[in-house]
C-alpha cells in the first residue's frame, strides 16, 4: 500500500461542514459550503423506508452489549444481489439513482481496463496531469474538479489515531470451528472491552445482507458505520451504473439492518478517482482513505497472504516508537486495519493496548470532529466518544515549526509501504475475502507522511469553529 504525495483535508474540512450537519432526510438539499463552490449534497430520497427492530435511534449512553453471540438471520437475500457478486445493475431501484445524479457533475473519464483477475490495468494515463485525480496512478486526494470535496485521509492534530476497519462485518465460517472463534461480535467486545473503544468500520454490503445482527451491534455500541461498497470492486474498472449499483446495494442493506444512511464511504483498494468520487458524492457519501497502511489484510489467515506476521509487527512498533520519540509530530493517523480474518483481528486484539497508551486513539469521524455522520438528525455523536486521552498524547499539537503551505508531494519513508507492482489487486469474490486492500501507485511511494503546519492551522480552525 502507498501513501499520498498530496496533502491536506482542508476542503473537506471547510465543505463538508453543513452537509455533515444536515442530518435530515428531508429532499432540500443542504448545501456543503455557501462559499466554497462544493456541489450540494442531500438525503439519499430513493431509499426504501424499513421498519428496523433491535437497535438505537440515537448514540448509546448505556454499556456497551457484549454478549457472545448474535443471530444468523440474514436480511431478505431476495431483494439483493448474489453476495459477493458484482452488484446488480438492472433494477428499478437502480433506475431511481441514475435519474437522481446529475451527470454533468460527475466527470467523463473513461472506466480503467482490468485483467481476468479484476487488477487495474494502468495504460496511459497521464500521470503526470492526472486530469482525474486518480489515486490509484498518483495518490492523488484534492479532486481536479472544484465541485467536490478534497478526500478525508489523515486526522488534523498530531497524535491522534483514527481507529478504522474494513470489510466487516466479519460472518461466521459455516465450515471452520477456529475462524467461528474470531468473526463478529469478537472484536467489537474486544473494542467494548478496551476502554470501550470507538471505531469507523467500512463495510461490504453483502457481509450485512449475511450477517445485519453484526452490524446492529456495532452501531448499537457506539461504532460509525460505513460503506465499503458491495462485492469489493476496483472501482474506477466499473461503468458508471456498476458504481451506483456498488454503492447503491450497500447503503440500501446498511439502512434495512440499522436504520442509518451513511454519509461515508471507502474505495476498495483505493482505487477512485473525480468520476468516481462524484458519484458517490451525489449518493451522500464522503471519501475517505487513509495515511498508513498496517498491510494486515497480507498476513496469512483466510483470504489472506503471506506477509509474516513480525513484518505488520514492525510497522506498528516503528509508529509506536515515532509517536514516542517526537519525530511523529506533524498530522494524525489514519491506519488501514481490518476485520477482515482471524489474522486481523488477532493483530488489533495485540497492538490496540499499545495504541491507546500512545496516542488518542478515536473514531476517524471523532478525530474529524463530526458528529453526525448519518443523515438521520437524530444521530448526534459526542466529542471523544472513547474518551481515551493517554500520557503519550498530552503534549500533542498539531506541527507549528513549518510555515511551508501543504505540498502536493509530502511523502515521507515508512516501514508500511509495500512495492508498487502496477496493478491493484481484486476481491476474492467467490470466497468472499479480500485478495488485497491496496491499489499501486508508480512513485512506490511509503505509508506515512506529513503536511505543513499553514494547512493544519487551517483545519484545525475550521474544526474548531463548526458543529459538523
Amino acid at each position: 500500500m502507498h501513501t499520498f504525495q498530496q496533502t491536506g483535508a482542508i476542503l473537506f474540512a471547510i465543505a463538508a461542514v453543513a452537509s455533515a450537519q444536515s442530518g435530515s432526510a428531508s429532499s432540500s438539499p443542504a448545501p456543503s459550503s455557501s462559499t466554497s463552490g462544493i456541489l450540494a449534497q442531500k438525503s439519499p430520497e430513493w431509499l426504501p423506508k424499513f421498519n428496523v427492530s433491535g437497535v438505537s435511534t440515537s448514540y448509546p449512553t448505556g454499556a456497551p452489549d457484549t454478549g457472545e453471540t448474535l443471530d444468523k438471520t440474514t436480511l431478505d437475500i431476495k431483494s439483493y444481489p448474489n453476495a459477493w457478486e458484482p452488484a446488480s445493475t438492472n433494477h428499478p431501484e437502480i433506475e431511481a439513482v441514475m435519474k437522481a445524479i446529475d451527470w454533468t457533475k460527475v466527470p467523463k473519464a473513461t472506466p480503467a481496463k482490468a485483467d481476468k483477475d479484476g487488477n487495474v490495468v494502468f495504460g496511459n494515463y497521464d500521470e503526470d496531469k492526472d486530469p482525474y485525480c486518480w489515486w490509484s496512478d498518483t495518490n492523488c486526494v484534492k479532486p481536479k474538479v472544484d465541485y467536490l470535496p478534497e478526500d478525508v485521509y489523515y486526522c488534523p492534530k498530531a497524535g491522534d489515531w483514527g481507529l478504522n476497519y474494513d470489510d466487516g462485518p466479519y460472518n461466521p465460517s459455516d465450515e471452520d470451528a477456529e475462524l467461528n472463534k474470531y468473526a463478529e461480535p469478537v472484536l467489537y467486545n474486544f473494542l467494548a472491552n478496551n476502554n470501550n473503544q470507538k471505531a469507523t468500520l467500512f463495510y461490504i454490503g453483502s457481509n450485512v445482507v449475511t450477517y445485519p445482527a453484526a452490524a446492529k451491534r456495532a452501531l448499537n455500541n457506539g461504532h460509525v458505520l460505513c460503506s465499503h461498497t458491495w462485492s469489493h470492486p476496483a472501482m474506477t474498472t466499473q461503468t458508471n451504473k456498476q458504481v451506483v449499483a456498488e454503492l447503491y446495494w450497500t447503503l440500501r442493506a446498511i439502512k434495512e439492518a440499522t436504520g442509518v444512511t451513511t454519509k461515508c464511504w471507502r474505495p476498495p483498494f483505493g482505487d477512485v478517482d473525480d468520476r468516481v468520487r462524484a458519484i458517490a458524492w451525489q449518493m451522500g457519501m464522503t471519501t475517505m482513505i487513509w495515511n498508513k497502511d498496517s498491510n494486515d489484510w497480507n498476513m496469512p489467515g483466510d483470504g489472506g497472504g503471506d506477509l509474516p506476521w513480525d513484518t505488520v509487527d514492525g510497522y506498528f512498533e516503528g509508529w509506536v516508537e515515532g509517536r514516542k520519540n517526537g519525530s511523529d509530530n506533524t498530522v494524525g493517523t489514519i491506519c488501514l486495519e481490518h476485520e477482515l480474518n482471524n489474522a486481523t483481528v488477532k493483530m488489533t486484539e495485540k497492538w490496540l493496548p499499545t495504541l491507546q497508551q500512545t496516542f488518542d486513539v478515536k473514531s476517524i469521524h471523532d478525530c474529524m470532529g463530526i458528529t453526525q455522520p448519518y443523515w438521520e438528525q437524530n444521530w448526534v455523536y459526542p466529542e471523544n466518544a472513547s474518551g481515551n486521552s493517554t500520557t503519550g498524547n498530552a503534549n500533542s499539537t498539531a506541527s507549528s515549526s513549518s510555515s511551508a503551505a501543504a505540498s502536493s508531494s509530502s511523502s515521507s519513508a515508512s516501514s508500511g509501504s509495500s512495492d508498487a507492482s502496477g496493478s491493484a489487486e481484486a476481491a476474492g469474490a467467490s470466497s468472499g475475502t479480500t485478495a488485497s486492500e491496496s491499489s499501486s501507485t508508480t512513485s512506490g511511494a511509503a505509508s506515512n507522511f506529513s503536511v505543513s503546519s499553514a494547512a493544519l492551522g487551517v483545519v484545525m480552525v475550521v474544526a474548531t469553529a463548526f458543529m459538523y
